[in-house]
């Protein structure tokens, strides 16, 4: 398995793109740039089978509908935001008056807690890791020791939590017993800026000082 990195949008959400040898895909939080983001699947010859989103905030489902649609493929989402991608006053984009405000259809299938989920040949451990938004997810890949933190984790830093149902005790509890319960040489892939690792979270994040 490879994986690429998009930076999407005005604050540059990372979408990522999970894809085999035989170019099947899943694609991490389409944020925005439908269109530029269809045509990078297309020249990758990628054939994308599900959308997975970390969470429901406006950066992170823009483009949503236009892939889903492009595509004909279902997307997965924590239950405790489904009713996000519909309600821009939950997403955040009614906030920018810069943006469209997002109002797209529910997921297609709706996560609830910790466990094993199987997409055609990929199989992740997922891991609710709320606090920056009550339903974020992370998804784990053994095989390849990666983990997609959306907007938990970052190089250096941690997700806001003064958001509709952020909170910073939860955040913290979160990556404490989820992300940096995880192999020190797991390459964290966060929603915004560069890849990290747990070993180098742990040893240089001025956040988590003293939580492990």
């Amino acid at each position: 398995m490879e994986w690429k990195k998009i930076p999407l949008g005005p604050i540059q959400t990372n979408c990522y793109l999970l894809y085999n040898e035989e170019r099947q895909c899943v694609i991490f939080d389409p944020g925005s740039e439908g269109d530029r983001l269809n045509a990078e699947i297309e020249e990758e010859g990628l054939n994308p089978i599900a959308i997975l989103l970390t969470h429901a905030h406006f950066d992170h489902i823009g483009a949503v509908e236009k892939v889903r649609y492009k595509w004909n493929i279902p997307v997965y989402i924590h239950e405790a935001e489904n009713d996000w991608l519909t309600d821009p006053s939950l997403n955040g984009s009614i906030r920018y008056p810069m943006i469209e405000p997002i109002v797209g259809l529910p997921a297609d299938h709706a996560i609830a807690g910790d466990g094993k989920l199987s997409i055609g040949p990929f199989t992740f451990r997922v891991l609710e890791t709320p606090g920056h938004s009550p339903g974020s997810l992370s998804f784990y890949i053994k095989e390849i020791g990666t983990v997609f933190a959306g907007d938990t984790l970052f190089a250096g830093s941690i997700g806001r939590t003064d958001l509709t149902g952020g909170s910073h005790p939860t955040l913290i509890q979160s990556i404490k017993s989820k992300l940096l319960a995880l192999p020190d040489d797991t390459q964290v892939l966060p929603g915004h800026g560069p890849v990290t690792s747990v070993q180098d979270e742990k040893a240089n994040n001025p956040f988590l000082n003293g939580i492990y």
